[in-house]
């Protein structure tokens, strides 16, 4: 019984991937149709080459790429320099400083407070808002404060003090070597967190030439919905209609592209990803 729900669960995952790729390389009519289940109909690579020849996509593309490579390298370094803190028993103050920053996850001022003073430090649409924005999560702090806790002997700072060691060089040399399972949980986590965001950039970013992918993909499948709706009421011609299913091959195309970069990251990070996540979550 374990084995056949199982595999009934792995089907219900895979088919709708499964899905997408053959629609994106089947003929438009028939995917528009319906008429596309278990093989591709029709070989088509129209939806592939008109989304290689649409420039904005790339333009988002590009700014999706730098938002999650700044977003990324920013968020991990604060989560890995606070948690060390946290971590650290004889900070001064540490439970008022961690009250202060667990506050926020359950009490947020709001998106009207957040986008005034967005617009008081003069981040309206400058890309910067889309990494700064988020960029601290104090649920990945007590992940890998917890991570530090649990794994790093707390001996082996007093070894290193008593060799000239800082907290700067204890943190350098010795934490981070041995921190390679948490730091690639984090990488994931952050970087699919960034690759997916859109919200900030819509509410913040106003010129084109700063959009991410996401908000290009929305684009196309919120203008590929009208025309769907309209060819139902049937108020489209013939060539409409063959634009119109044209659109839904793109669509799916754009998923098929839009999810690959992500896609690759996680055979890398695979062998440290369960056991960063499980030690970090223990003592919590």
């Amino acid at each position: 019984m374990n084995g056949i729900y199982l595999i009934a669960m792995l089907i219900i995952v895979l088919y709708p991937m499964y899905f997408i790729v053959i629609a994106s390389f089947s003929d438009p009519s028939a995917v528009g149709t319906g008429r596309v289940f278990l093989f591709p109909k029709g070989m088509n690579l129209k939806g592939y080459q008109l989304i290689f020849e649409y420039k904005q996509l790339w333009i988002g593309y590009r700014n999706t790429v730098l938002y999650t490579i700044g977003g990324s390298t920013l968020s991990v370094s604060l989560t890995l320099m606070t948690a060390y803190a946290f971590s650290r028993r004889d900070m001064v103050g540490r439970g008022f400083i961690v009250t202060l920053f667990i506050i926020p996850m359950f009490i947020s001022g709001g998106l009207i407070p957040t986008y005034l003073l967005v617009r008081d430090l003069h981040l309206i649409n400058n890309p910067l808002i889309v990494i700064l924005l988020g960029s601290v999560s104090m649920w990945n702090i007590i992940i890998t404060r917890t991570f530090f806790q649990s794994t790093i002997p707390a001996e082996l700072f007093e070894a290193a003090k008593m060799d000239g060691c800082g907290n700067i060089g204890y943190f350098t040399r010795i934490v981070l070597p041995l921190s390679k399972a948490i730091i690639a949980v984090l990488i994931v986590f952050t970087a699919v967190g960034n690759w997916n965001s859109f919200f900030n950039a819509l509410i913040y970013l106003n010129d084109r030439n700063y959009i991410p992918l996401q908000l290009v993909l929305r684009e196309i499948l919120t203008s590929q919905t009208q025309m769907m709706q309209q060819l139902d009421l049937g108020i489209v011609d013939q060539d409409m209609a063959e634009k119109t299913f044209l659109a839904e091959s793109v669509k799916y195309g754009i998923i098929i592209i839009s999810s690959l970069p992500v896609l690759c990251i996680y055979p890398f990070a695979q062998k440290y990803f369960v056991k960063g996540v499980m030690i970090g979550s223990l003592k919590g």
